[in-house]
């Protein structure tokens, strides 16, 4: 997979493509659905696949104090559509000039002129340009007069008739539920980060831990987690390998912390991660985070949820999850 940033001169190869228009963030079950039509529109026609997204996300913009709610930064999604089957990807800085084109504008500027889009898929709600003024029916307008054409993808319900949505997975991670996140992802909730260097006070009470940033990621409940652990960039090639662990998502009361970090600690594993990427995917919430009385409670408590973890764990390894959904969305 190619990522574009830049769409002056681009090879000919990417252009003509089919294109998924949206944020995806999360690349969830339902913007899978939309993705996949693409595909197979694509095959029919005989060209690439392609996504175009938005960075920062739009809302980041337009709301900057709010805190922050990416459940996948730019990195972690282009990892997840490459597992999906898209060729490329196409970032489209959206800035405060960028926001102020008319819809009409990204049409003839960006979909026509730069990308050379043969054929677009999008949500039933998709809107876009200035005021939110584009949608679906001008696209299909400007489609007939331009050469592409317009696919505007159902939304996409699980078993109980529930829109899949990013907003959804928000709230689950929120409430501590990263199960029923999950199956609206298709896979578990992940951070992807490079391990920092602490103050290493969980070597003194025998459990190190690997800290990561949470800084570009939604916060969900603060608290303890089961949790799967494996190094960054060998996914594709048949070599990832998954630990167990159990990880801390806070601010370390008890250490007298302050920011909001990941703490994990991987279990029968002892080799030296500092400053290397790791995924974590975050399988089950076991408690809230609290405050102990010393280090001798906390090492106490450790033990306990390490010992709860490998449990869960280990019966998760005999019951996968499953991701059942009915049909086809956007958001």
């Amino acid at each position: 997979m190619a990522v574009f940033h830049n769409f002056t001169n681009l090879p000919a190869d990417a252009r003509d493509a089919v294109i998924a228009i949206g944020n995806f963030d999360g690349v969830h079950l339902g913007h899978q659905a939309v993705i996949r039509q693409a595909a197979e529109i694509a095959k029919e026609l005989g060209v690439p696949l392609a996504v175009l997204t938005f960075e920062p996300h739009p809302r980041s913009l337009f709301r900057p104090d709010q805190p922050c709610f990416r459940l996948t930064p730019m990195i972690a999604k282009a990892h997840a559509l490459v597992k999906v089957g898209v060729d490329y990807v196409f970032i489209q800085d959206f800035t405060l000039e960028f926001a102020q084109h008319t819809a009409e504008a990204f049409v003839l500027e960006t979909l026509v002129r730069d990308l050379g889009a043969k054929h677009l898929v999008i949500g039933g709600d998709f809107c876009f340009g200035k005021d939110r003024q584009g949608n679906a029916k001008l696209l299909e307008e400007m489609g007939k007069e331009h050469g592409f054409g317009v696919t505007a993808a159902t939304l996409v319900t699980d078993n109980s008739s529930e829109v899949l949505s990013s907003s959804r997975i928000r709230d689950y991670l929120r409430n501590g539920n990263p199960g029923a996140a999950a199956r609206i992802l298709g896979r578990y909730w992940e951070i992807d980060g490079t391990v920092l260097h602490g103050f290493k006070r969980g070597r003194t009470i025998g459990f190190p831990t690997a800290n990561l940033s949470m800084e570009n990621y939604l916060l969900p409940s603060l608290g303890v987690y089961a949790v799967r652990v494996a190094k960054a960039g060998v996914e594709g090639f048949g070599l990832t390998h998954w630990y167990n662990g159990v990880a801390n998502i806070g601010s370390r009361p008890t250490l007298e912390g302050d920011a909001v970090n990941l703490e994990v600690f991987i279990f029968d594993f002892d080799e030296d991660i500092y400053d290397m990427d790791l995924r974590v995917q975050i399988i089950e919430y076991l408690r809230p985070e609290m405050k102990f009385d010393g280090l001798s409670a906390l090492t106490e408590q450790i033990a306990k949820d390490s010992e709860q973890a490998k449990t869960l764990l280990l019966d998760l390894a005999d019951h996968p999850i499953e991701f059942v959904v009915n049909t086809t969305s956007d958001e």
